[in-house]
């Protein structure tokens, strides 16, 4: 049987922060990967796509309907033969649109989270989104809001397919001591993921529990911000920035914590969350999940049973909550190893690869 080959747009070849998308190169397609801008110019472990030999250029020369970057796609698309595009992202499914349908190729599109929820972009792009929608043979959300926000967008809802992504297999080996006062968060130290209310509630925590420590993963433009709120608390002890941390860092971070936490909050430009895969790592490590009733946080989290939910910019909510499995003994182990059953249940990586191939290859078949 010959393998298909799939090309996967991205915008960006290996953000840290993206793993996700990292996690599609594992599709049972002979993969090709696409990078650098919504209309990709590199070809993983390839050349830059913008080599062109002479005729190549003649061509260009007569067909002035496309850029350079479309020119350099095309080209590139014909001579690896590719028989379905991935677009991470709907913006890039925007930019390449004309490409792919110049070329009959079909396109799976792969919503994430801003893409689905800052007001400007969703304004922006409202007719663009449309004419995707419209050549897309699936639509794929992470959520059940964001379902609801690409149907408002003019999505059918036919095309659309819900799937929540898969920790790595790896997480579901590790096994926290829960007998350690560290409270864990890893994220971007952007508005959305709200770090600073995360500190803020843990400075509750210190009132009553004065030895506990926060450790803090990641890198953004709040962080600066961040470490000064830090200082002018006056808990620069007890709180750790690591920057940027391996998967492997990670896991060790979670089995020497008590509890994940995460205050996720819809920024002002309406920025959101898809699901985020870091509260999936953590519940497939048996780390209880601290975090808020936020985009796809819910529907992978359930209050009181697999972690402890509170509303956006309830600091006072988040520190109780925090407060409550340092002070109720067995309360994290008992959380954490349900939040893991259910995650191996119903949220493993294998589950979404397998829709998202599933759909990826009835696409080829229309």
């Amino acid at each position: 049987m010959i393998t298909k080959t799939l090309a996967i747009f991205s915008p960006s070849h290996n953000s840290y922060s993206e793993t996700f998308i990292q996690a599609h190169k594992k599709l049972p397609f002979n993969i090709k990967y696409y990078y650098d801008g919504d209309i990709p110019v590199k070809l993983e472990n390839s050349s830059n796509l913008s080599q062109f030999n002479l005729w190549q250029k003649v061509k260009m020369n007569l067909n002035k309907k496309f850029n350079l970057r479309e020119h350099a796609l095309i080209n590139s698309l014909k001579a690896e033969k590719v028989d379905c595009v991935l677009a991470e992202y709907g913006p890039t499914a925007c930019a390449t649109l004309r490409v792919v349908k110049h070329l009959k190729i079909p396109m799976v599109v792969h919503f994430h989270g801003y893409d689905a929820s800052i007001k400007s972009v969703l304004a922006d792009y409202k007719e663009r989104y449309k004419k995707v929608f419209a050549y897309a043979g699936a639509i794929i959300v992470v959520s059940q809001k964001m379902r609801e926000t690409i149907i408002d967008a003019g999505c059918p809802a036919e095309k659309l397919i819900m799937s929540v992504y898969g920790p790595d297999p790896d997480f579901f080996y590790m096994q926290p001591s829960y007998n350690t006062q560290q409270f864990l968060a890893v994220g971007r130290f952007v508005e959305k993921k709200a770090p600073d209310l995360t500190i803020l509630a843990f400075k509750r925590v210190l009132d009553v529990f004065p030895d506990a420590n926060l450790v803090m993963v990641g890198e953004g433009e709040l962080m600066p911000r961040c470490k000064k709120l830090v200082t002018d608390l006056g808990i620069d002890t007890q709180v750790e920035f690591k920057g940027v941390q391996t998967t492997k860092e990670i896991r060790m971070l979670m089995e020497e914590s008590i509890a994940f936490v995460q205050h996720s909050v819809v920024a002002q430009n309406g920025d959101s969350e898809g699901t985020p895969v870091a509260v999936l790592e953590a519940q497939a490590a048996a780390l209880p999940v601290i975090a808020t009733y936020h985009a796809g946080i819910p529907e992978v989290v359930i209050h009181d049973e697999t972690g402890l939910l509170v509303k956006e910019h309830d600091v006072e909510a988040m520190a109780k909550n925090m407060l409550r499995v340092l002070q109720e003994k067995n309360l994290s182990k008992k959380l954490g190893e349900a939040g893991r059953a259910r995650v191996m249940k119903n949220f493993t990586l294998k589950n979404h690869l397998n829709i998202l191939e599933l759909a990826i290859s009835e696409a080829m078949t229309k």
